[in-house]
């Protein structure tokens, strides 16, 4: 067994995923992840705290890739189109993402403190990129002038409910199919229009 100091957090994190994959994660415990990450409990314990602090920290990793991979920082002029369709393209993937689909099959109510008490970081990370690229379509003039903290968490709730509502309103709960591609038209309409000038 490695000091704490040592280990990777990625190296708990993806042993973690393996059995939340395998079991789901109302059956993981500490001991699991502790054991498959080649780790001592105690080691563990001092990263983190539960089962779901390391779930949460999954999750973040995992989100924070897929925005790293939509064009959030590289967004060209206008800003509005560019914005609007990476929202959308980060919608659909997070929507389908194995790790999502899999605590909305078999913990759903990980997710509620998220949505009902408090942000998560990647609640955070999304506002903070949001608020960047709604500054720069203010000065371009494609997308409206207006307070960019109260415009930045309407895009992100109507994004979440899209990712997480949206397929039970078309019934299409696996995440994909045609109903939510229209859907995601919809949101791509949606948006634009409400930060248009």
């Amino acid at each position: 067994m490695s000091s704490p100091n040592t280990i990777d957090s990625d190296t708990i994190l993806d042993a973690a995923y393996d059995l939340l994959r395998n079991v789901g994660l109302q059956r993981v415990t500490m001991a699991d992840v502790a054991r498959k990450a080649e780790v001592s409990r105690a080691t563990l314990y001092r990263r983190f705290g539960s089962v779901r602090e390391v779930i949460a920290a999954l999750a973040t990793r995992e989100w924070s890739a897929i925005v790293s991979e939509t064009p959030f920082a590289t967004m060209g002029h206008p800003v509005r189109p560019l914005l609007v369709d990476a929202i959308v393209e980060l919608v659909g993937r997070i929507r389908v993402h194995p790790l999502l689909r899999n605590i909305i099959d078999l913990d759903p109510n990980f997710l509620l403190p998220y949505l009902l008490h408090r942000k998560g970081a990647n609640a955070n990370q999304q506002l903070e990129l949001l608020h960047a690229a709604l500054k720069i379509g203010h000065a371009d003039g494609s997308i409206r002038d207006d307070d960019v903290h109260m415009q930045a968490n309407s895009v992100l709730l109507n994004a979440w409910s899209f990712t997480l509502t949206g397929p039970v309103l078309v019934n299409e709960n696996d995440g994909t199919g045609p109903q939510l591609e229209a859907l995601d038209g919809q949101l791509r309409l949606l948006l634009d229009r409400y930060l248009a000038p």
